[in-house]
């Protein structure tokens, strides 16, 4: 990896904030206030990951628990708030924790109970997950009524023709 290679990021991220940005100013602040987890939380859990691949030669498997959840909870925060979608993607901080844990087991001594939180914790995000994006797209406020009423009358007719076929 380059040693540039962190400017390159910071310039796309910026990129990102200007194309996706209602307004015009640009202002320190506001930068630091839409790209805190990229410049914050995000480091700090790659700083862990890089603690346990290169500084400790893979003796201190624990640090890739926080390492896992900094990283995916900075993701999470970031992509929260680029687009502010805080109230669809909360299920994202327990994955993060799953992340973790999977981390620790997976380059740990694959302790077996551990799977046990992982799954829970897996399970209740995707399924938070899945809850949330279907109320989101079946909602009248996020499609509007006219849409949901032509994708209505459109699945009306085609269950009324395949069903008629089926029957002749």
């Amino acid at each position: 990896m380059s040693k540039r290679a962190p400017l390159g990021v910071l310039l796309v991220l910026a990129g990102l904030f200007l194309f996706t940005s209602r307004t015009t100013v640009m202002e320190p602040g506001k930068l630091i206030g839409y790209f805190w987890p990229s410049m914050f939380v995000i480091p700090l859990g790659l700083l862990f990951h890089w603690m346990y691949f290169y500084a400790t030669e893979r003796r201190g498997v624990g640090l890739l628990i926080p390492g896992g959840i900094l990283l995916l909870g900075g993701v999470v925060c970031q992509i929260s708030m680029l687009f502010d979608m805080w109230s669809h993607l909360w299920p994202g901080f327990l994955l993060a924790v799953a992340f973790g844990l999977f981390e620790f087991y997976w380059f740990g001594r694959r302790n077996r109970w551990l799977l046990v939180p992982i799954f829970i914790l897996g399970t209740i995000s995707l399924a938070f997950f899945t809850i949330f994006t279907l109320s989101t797209i079946f909602s009248f406020q996020f499609m509007g009524q006219t849409t949901v009423a032509i994708a209505l009358v459109v699945l009306g007719l085609i269950v009324m023709f395949k069903g008629k076929k089926q029957n002749e």
